[in-house]
């Protein structure tokens, strides 16, 4: 069972992430989290195999999660994901210099998200 966490204020669009990926071959596990900070309780909790995440957020934002991740020896080697309305491409070229795994842009393709998320728990850590 692969463990998915994934970080978004937005409630319609947490359950449009978490149905896309409930039907993923190796089945998984999704813990939701409405903002960063709620992240960051979370984390400790459970040993994730992947974060998804959105960029605006209140408190703690997309970038500022995982910059956090990145830095953390516990977290660094998690996949983090980046789904955003921010498609430009200063915007995606920072999520990966931050170390993101991956950049979609919503309105995300499930198809793409699947295919990136499958890629990415089936690499080893």
């Amino acid at each position: 069972m692969q463990r998915i966490l994934i970080v978004e204020d937005s409630e319609t669009m947490r359950s449009l992430l978490a149905s896309s990926l409930e039907d993923l071959d190796a089945g998984v596990k999704i813990t939701e989290a409405a903002s960063g900070f709620e992240a960051l309780r979370v984390l400790p909790r459970e040993d994730f195999d992947l974060v998804l995440t959105d960029i605006n957020m209140p408190d703690i934002n997309g970038l500022e999660l995982l910059s956090f991740v990145r830095r953390d020896e516990r977290y660094r080697k998690i996949p983090v994901v980046i789904v955003s309305t921010e498609g430009s491409e200063r915007d995606r070229d920072k999520g990966l210099e931050l170390g993101a795994d991956a950049y979609l842009v919503k309105p995300f393709d499930p198809e793409a998200l699947r295919a990136v998320v499958s890629d990415l728990l089936a690499r080893p850590r």
